[in-house]
């Protein structure tokens, strides 16, 4: 099943989305016709793809960038717009599963993929509403209590003082719920426009000498010392292929499934409520994550609405009632916002690795891939496709230490992988519910 086209629209930006109706004029790129050659190939012109032609093309090598759609069509145009400090599971963990050496250089490459995204929006004058501060919130006092000692671990052993601890009390004047019993507040963290995002980095790779085209389906990989790279209309031959698909890769590449699985996730945004209205919800305008396993994500946007993204499911269709599903989650929290009209509801599909952490790594002899992000991708997508340019051109430490995070398959066969996955996640959201 075809998970590319069977929840939207070929070719264009999902119609239900507040990113695409606020996004302005979208550029157009051409479609690939007739056969070329170039040095490097990218599949997929998401933040990974699109970032890693830009920096390849301020190196002088040559890049080419396919993408099925449209620019910023997939999870890239439609995420929560949240930007995470961290490699997406907490330090702690991470020193337990890489070491603690290794650590450390994680920790810095995710320090270092907070200040890229900056600086890229800094760089290339990118219009897309890019606001500092993030919240964790927890929703149980164990989970508060956790909380409070990781941010001490933080600043102990990693000596990181842009995150504070909130209690209860605290965590109640930056959010106006009474659902938390604490969290932390970091402050370099922050939130943007998703999909304004992508188009502005699609429009600086396009302007330093990458060439992208649009709609241009990649049907076939031919390997080798030379790659071929088939699409409806035309070819590329290449020395190098990025793969940088996340969660729409369908069956294009049957090994990354092993790897990286897709589920869906859908987010809601509200007819503007003014800011005084929007402020009242969170006075600070910070992004919040909670701490449930499906978790809540939710925003002010610049225009003064609730963006609310949660729920999800595990099949390749999405729900009819997409929009209930988040909008009942942001009731149990905003129970005040059931006055507020939902103008936009849209879902998409997501890249996760069994352990939660990214899947960089290389396939093959010039075939390199970066995707699983699970959640964190604003940040971690931006960085990897700055990574895998960096390898391309021979300055690999960094893709080396992103490889050495321990690329966990998914259990079960062709067959068993997606019912296991599927039950995990089943299994594992009921702790929400009644925990």
């Amino acid at each position: 099943m075809d998970i590319l086209t069977l929840n939207d629209e070929p070719g264009v930006h999902p119609h239900g989305s507040y990113y695409a109706a606020t996004a302005g004029q979208i550029p157009h790129y051409p479609g690939l016709e007739g056969d070329i050659e170039t040095d490097v190939c990218v599949i997929g012109a998401g933040y990974t793809g699109l970032t890693a032609a830009l920096f390849l093309a301020k190196a002088g090598i040559p890049v080419v960038v396919l993408e099925a759609n449209r620019v910023g069509w997939g999870a890239s145009g439609r995420n929560g717009g949240q930007i995470h400090p961290g490699q997406r599971r907490e330090q702690d963990d991470l020193e337990d599963i890489v070491g603690t050496e290794r650590a450390r250089r994680l920790w810095k490459l995710s320090e270092r993929a907070l200040s890229l995204v900056q600086e890229l929006i800094s760089n290339h004058a990118i219009d897309c509403d890019y606001r500092n501060g993030l919240i964790h919130a927890a929703l149980r006092a164990s989970e508060a209590e956790e909380a409070r000692h990781y941010a001490e671990y933080l600043k102990e052993h990693y000596g990181f003082t842009e995150c504070r601890y909130l209690d209860q009390n605290e965590i109640r004047t930056e959010i106006a719920t009474d659902a938390y019993k604490g969290g932390l507040f970091l402050n370099n963290g922050g939130h943007l426009h998703p999909l304004k995002y992508a188009i502005g980095l699609a429009q600086a790779a396009d302007k330093t000498g990458a060439t992208v085209y649009e709609k241009s389906r990649v049907s076939d990989i031919q390997y080798g010392a030379e790659k071929r790279i088939q699409t409806e209309y035309g070819s590329v031959r290449a020395k190098t292929v990025i793969l940088a698909l996340n969660g729409y890769h369908g069956d294009l590449v049957p090994s990354l499934t092993r790897h990286v699985m897709p589920i869906n996730n859908f987010i809601i945004a509200t007819e503007p409520l003014g800011e005084e209205r929007a402020r009242s919800l969170i006075p600070g305008n910070a992004a919040v994550s909670d701490s449930n396993f499906v978790v809540n994500y939710y925003r002010l946007s610049a225009d003064h609405r609730m963006i609310f993204g949660g729920g999800e499911n595990y099949r390749y269709r999405f729900p009819t009632n997409l929009s209930t599903i988040a909008r009942d989650r942001m009731l149990a929290l905003f129970p005040a916002l059931d006055t507020a009209k939902v103008d936009y509801a849209w879902g998409g599909t997501l890249g996760i690795t069994r352990h939660r952490l990214p899947y960089i790594g290389q396939l093959s002899d010039g075939v390199m891939t970066a995707g699983g992000f699970s959640g964190h991708g604003v940040a971690l997508a931006t960085l990897s496709g700055r990574i895998l340019a960096d390898a391309v051109v021979g300055n690999d430490e960094d893709f080396k230490d992103m490889m050495s995070i321990p690329a966990h398959p998914f259990p079960g066969g062709t067959l068993l992988r997606w019912p296991l996955l599927v039950l995990a996640m089943a299994s594992a959201s009921l702790r929400d519910r009644f925990s």
